[in-house]
């Protein structure tokens, strides 16, 4: 099953945030998505290895890119050499693209996070929100798996040294209530389907959508 029906991506500006797989769903997402796809970072990613990379991209930089190719990837180079940001009105950015994705937040490569008050960075005008969660970090001592353990504990009553489980997670996701949409990714055994339902239980009393998966394995359900 593709992904992007089952998250319902609309045309114009998806944010995804949270952790465990953002970067490969924004990929993948390029691939699965009819039309003009412009890959960016409302803070810092990555360039993409087999994408073309605008630097420094202007408007008309961008209408250009996109007569020679349907997706692009566009934001200003740091000196890390990752890309911020490209500089560029969203309203302007969705006016060049049927669909603009942005990486709207930052994990330091923990499966799991906890958002400061500055974050996530959302465009004004998203249409969806995705979070992604990453399931292999449930059953490792917090302080192991989370990013921001220093939020993510007093907002679920828990210690750094405790383990994380699938209502910790639940617990900390509708505190945030950041998102309309999760993906609960890295559902690749027995026990992460159990935690995913748990917390996809949760989520759907506030009105989300949660779907659970693999990235890996490229299997996705509707939870």
């Amino acid at each position: 099953m593709e992904l992007q029906p089952i998250l319902g991506i609309k045309k114009g500006v998806t944010a995804v945030i949270g952790s465990g797989g953002k970067s490969t769903l924004l990929h993948t997402l390029a691939q699965e998505l009819p039309g003009r796809i412009l890959l960016c970072t409302s803070t810092h990613f990555m360039p993409y290895d087999d994408l073309p990379t605008l630097t420094e991209p202007t408007e008309e930089m961008l209408r250009q890119a996109f007569t020679a190719g349907r997706v692009v990837c566009a934001g200003r180079e740091t000196a890390k050499g990752k890309l911020t940001d490209c500089g560029l009105p969203y309203e302007i950015l969705a006016d060049l693209a049927d669909y603009v994705l942005v990486e709207a937040d930052g994990s330091r490569r923990f499966p799991l996070k906890a958002h400061a008050p500055h974050e996530p960075v959302i465009p004004g005008n998203c249409r969806r929100v995705v979070c992604v969660v990453g399931l292999s970090g449930l059953h490792r001592p917090v302080r192991e798996a989370v990013h921001r353990p220093e939020i993510f504990c007093p907002h679920t009553g828990c210690t750094p040294e405790d383990e994380v489980t699938a209502e910790l997670v639940a617990r900390g996701l509708i505190k945030e209530h950041l998102a309309d949409t999760y993906l609960l990714n890295q559902m690749e055994n027995e026990t992460a389907l159990q935690d995913a339902k748990i917390i996809a239980s949760a989520l759907k009393s506030q009105g989300c959508r949660v779907i659970g998966g693999s990235q890996r394995n490229r299997e996705y359900k509707l939870l």
